[in-house]
């Protein structure tokens, strides 16, 4: 009698074809999976960045001169030569590199001490301060302009009154002062974001880190600083990212505050300047404006996470 226990055990292969998808229906199911995804991205991403860069090597001519028949051909960069030599462009991106280099530092730091706020367990009622930080975020970027506009106008703002009925006289809109309440308006909007960002990478440290560091005997100053804030530092990183590249797209605030103030002028930002080249029918000259504005966004936002990468050893 054969022993049961020694024999092999007999491998069944399982029927071909039914474990996994074939090539054609696996192919069609991963198209129609990415297609709502790649289909917009080329449409409304690729396509109009590619008709940029071609409009950008583009300049209009005229034959017989001024007054001849216009036509456009290409120009090589001859647009982007305009664009190094013009010094509205440069004043504008030296008045934005003064912006993000207030503005950016003291909005990030003030979102990463409401998000330590917000997840210390002192704290009472975080639902109600989450949400308040917050809500600035859901106003929409041109109302937010809108409503400071008239807290700014010396004919409309309470807050002047006030304070011109305890003998100061401040000026939100004069030529020293217009930027900063550009950024104003901009901390107020965006701080609630960045804060979020930070508060969702503070919930996901393990609570059992900070007993240990209680056990050692650290303070919560001490657990905030020297735990919490390097683990969230990609966080911080990130919305600093962010923060570089909405800097050099600014534009809706002050255009909203060009209305009520003639302290700022039609080329104040580079996107402003790049709207005003095309709005006299220079789509040629805004193309290459806009191209030279995201070449400077990437270096910049390259640059800072290759730096931040290389100083935490990455």
């Amino acid at each position: 009698m054969t022993d049961l226990a020694t024999r092999a055990p007999r491998v069944v292969a399982p029927p071909r074809g039914r474990t996994r998808l074939s090539g054609g229906p696996r192919a069609r199911v991963i198209v129609a999976f990415l297609t709502p995804f790649f289909l917009p991205f080329v449409l409304f991403y690729l396509v109009p960045v590619g008709y940029a860069l071609w409009q950008s090597l583009r300049v209009v001519r005229r034959t017989g001169g001024q007054y001849g028949t216009s036509y456009t051909a290409f120009g090589g960069f001859e647009q982007y030569a305009q664009v190094i030599q013009n010094s509205e462009f440069w004043a504008g991106i030296g008045r934005i590199g003064l912006f993000g280099i207030v503005q950016v530092p003291v909005m990030l730091f003030t979102a990463l001490i409401i998000a330590l706020l917000l997840d210390t367990p002192l704290l009472k009622l975080k639902s109600l301060f989450r949400i308040t930080a917050f809500m600035p975020y859901a106003v929409p970027g041109v109302i937010a302009a809108i409503m400071w506009s008239y807290l700014y106008s010396p004919q409309l703002s309470p807050v002047l009154d006030l304070l011109q009925s305890i003998g100061l006289h401040p000026d939100f809109l004069g030529p020293g002062a217009v930027l900063w309440s550009t950024a104003n308006v901009s901390t107020w909007l965006w701080t609630g974001y960045n804060m979020l960002i930070m508060f969702s990478a503070l919930q996901a440290i393990p609570q059992e880190l900070y007993e240990a560091a209680k056990i050692d005997g650290a303070s919560n100053w001490s657990i905030a600083w020297r735990i919490k804030v390097p683990i969230i530092a990609p966080s911080i990183v990130l919305t600093t990212v962010f923060s570089i590249i909405g800097t050099l797209q600014l534009y809706a605030e002050p255009a909203v505050l060009r209305q009520i103030s003639s302290n700022i002028s039609s080329t104040f930002t580079p996107n402003m300047l790049a709207y005003a080249v095309a709005s006299g029918n220079n789509y040629q000259q805004a193309a290459a404006i806009s191209v030279v504005i995201a070449v400077i966004t990437f270096v910049l936002s390259f640059g800072f996470m290759r730096l931040t990468s290389k100083r935490a050893g990455l």
